[in-house]
């Protein structure tokens, strides 16, 4: 009975300094592990910041894109608008230039007879 019992202490004498080393074994690498994802993480960080920062920077540039598009179209609008004044002022001078013309011939011929 005594060598059970010595069996039964020396296996719980061995079972404590198995786990005792094997807790001390994976510290080193769990801090490793820890480490390392750590960095991964900074580097998602950094990768998201960037991509954050290009978004802004595509949206400013649409945003100056569309205000200069805005403002190239109120610019043609107001030369067309200008165009077609133009066209009908001298639309006007030419029919005035036609009906003189026309009055005088008429008076002329009406003159002359």
């Amino acid at each position: 009975m005594s060598k059970i019992v010595a069996t039964l202490i020396a296996g719980l004498f061995a079972t404590s300094a198995f786990a005792q080393t094997a807790t001390h074994a994976t510290t080193p690498a769990t801090k490793a592990e820890a480490k390392e994802a750590k960095e991964v993480a900074k580097a998602d960080a950094k990768v998201e910041k960037a991509k954050a920062e290009a978004k802004a920077d595509v949206a400013e540039a649409k945003a100056d894109a569309a205000k200069d598009q805005a403002k190239a179209q109120k610019k043609a609008g107001k030369k067309k608008a200008e165009a077609k004044a133009d066209a009908a002022e001298a639309k006007a001078e030419h029919k005035a230039d036609t009906t003189a013309h026309t009055t005088h011939t008429t008076a002329t011929t009406a003159t002359t007879k």
